[in-house]
C-alpha cells in the first residue's frame, strides 16, 4: 500500500489540479456514477466534537474510498489540530487497498476549489473586494479557491479572535498574494465592504447580518455542517435570487440554516436554483444581473475526497511520491 503524507500532497497537488479534477467528479456525478451514500456522523458531546465517516465510489473509474475525519474544537489549546483525517482509496475492480493518504489538508483543498468552483459560476466578474469571516483551519484555501478564479484588489478578514485575524494576514502575506490584506474589528464593515464574502465558522448563530449585505454580493458558507449551525441568517436566505448547494441530499441533513429556513418561514428547498453538478456543465447563464445576491452552500460529500484523492494518487504514481508498506 502507498502512504502519502500531508506534506507530500501540499508539495504535488494545488488548487488549480483539484479545481480540474473536482470539475471532473461533478460531471460523474451528473451522468449518475457515482454512489455516495449519506455519512455518518458521531457527536462527541463531552468534546464538543464529532467523527464524521464518509464512504464513495466512482463507478466510472472503478475506484471506492472511505474518509475518516474528526473535528475536536478545543485541540488548539491541546497544541493539536482541530481536523484530523485519513483517506484510503480502493480498487474496486479486485478490491485491493492501494493507498492510505492524510486527508486533513485534502479535505481543506477540495472544499476551497468547491468554493472556487461556486464562486466562478455565481460571483460577479468584477468583483475586487474578498471579505472572510472566520479565520479558523478551513479559512485559508477558502480564499485560494476565490483566488483562483476571480482577480481580486483586497482581503479583509474578520475573526472573533483577533490575533488568529492577524496570524492569518501574516500567513497571507508570506505566500505573497499580492494584494492589501487587513483586519477588521467590526464585521458589519466586512460585509459593507466586500463582493464576496467566506464564511468558515462552526456558529451556532448568524454571524452576520443579512441587511447590511449590498447589491451583487456573493456568499460562500462552508463552515456549518450540522442542523444546529446556522451561520447566515434567514434574511440573507430570502435576499438571495439564487442559491446554489454542492450536495443537495447533505444539505437537506446537514445545512442548518437552509433547514432552518425550510422549516420557519415561506423559504423552502424547492427554490433553490440547483446542485453543482447541474451547473457544472451547463452553459445557461447564472447571473443575471450585477445587482443579485447569490449564495453557494456547501456541506462537503464523500465523492470530493474522492475525486481529489485519486488525483493525488495518481500524480504519485507519474512523479513518484509517498512510500510503500506492506500491511
Amino acid at each position: 500500500m502507498l502512504v502519502i503524507s500531508e506534506e507530500a500532497i501540499k508539495q504535488n497537488y494545488f488548487m488549480d489540479d483539484a479545481i480540474s479534477d473536482l470539475k471532473k467528479g461533478l460531471h460523474s456525478k451528473k451522468g449518475g456514477l457515482i454512489d455516495s451514500p449519506e455519512r455518518t456522523v458521531i457527536d462527541i458531546p463531552a468534546y464538543q466534537a464529532s467523527s464524521l465517516y464518509m464512504p464513495s465510489a466512482d463507478l466510472s473509474q472503478d475506484i471506492a474510498s472511505v474518509k475518516a475525519v474528526t473535528i475536536f474544537p478545543d485541540n488548539p489549546a491541546k497544541g493539536k489540530p482541530t481536523t484530523q483525517g485519513v483517506l484510503m482509496l480502493t480498487d474496486a475492480t479486485t478490491g485491493e487497498h492501494l493507498c492510505l493518504m492524510n486527508a486533513s489538508y485534502l479535505t481543506r483543498l477540495r472544499t476551497g476549489a468547491l468554493s472556487g468552483i461556486g464562486t466562478d459560476k455565481l460571483a460577479r466578474r468584477n468583483s475586487k473586494v474578498l471579505g472572510v469571516i472566520g479565520t479558523g483551519a478551513m479559512a485559508f484555501e477558502q480564499v485560494l479557491g476565490v483566488l483562483a478564479v476571480r482577480d481580486m484588489e483586497t482581503i479583509i478578514l474578520f475573526n472573533r479572535t483577533k490575533e488568529k485575524a492577524k496570524s492569518f494576514k501574516e500567513k497571507l502575506n508570506n505566500i505573497g498574494v499580492g494584494m492589501e490584506v487587513y483586519v477588521e474589528e467590526n464585521v458589519d464593515e466586512v460585509v459593507t465592504e466586500s463582493d464576496i464574502i467566506c464564511c468558515s465558522t462552526r456558529s451556532d448563530v448568524p454571524v452576520f447580518k443579512g441587511a447590511d449585505l449590498k447589491s451583487g454580493t456573493h456568499i460562500n458558507g462552508i463552515g456549518s455542517y450540522l442542523a444546529t449551525m446556522r451561520e447566515v441568517d434567514l434574511t440573507t436566505i430570502q435576499k438571495a435570487s439564487k442559491i446554489v448547494v454542492d450536495d443537495l441530499a447533505g444539505v437537506k441533513e446537514e445545512a442548518g440554516e437552509l433547514i432552518h429556513a425550510d422549516e420557519n418561514s415561506d423559504w423552502s428547498f424547492s427554490k433553490l436554483y440547483g446542485e453543482l453538478s447541474e451547473l457544472n456543465m451547463s452553459d445557461k447563464k447564472i447571473r443575471e444581473s450585477d445587482e443579485e445576491i447569490t449564495f453557494f452552500k456547501s456541506v462537503g460529500a464523500a465523492y470530493f475526497d474522492l475525486v481529489v484523492a485519486k488525483g493525488v494518487y495518481m500524480k504519485a504514481l507519474e512523479k513518484g511520491f509517498g512510500n510503500r508498506i506492506e500491511i
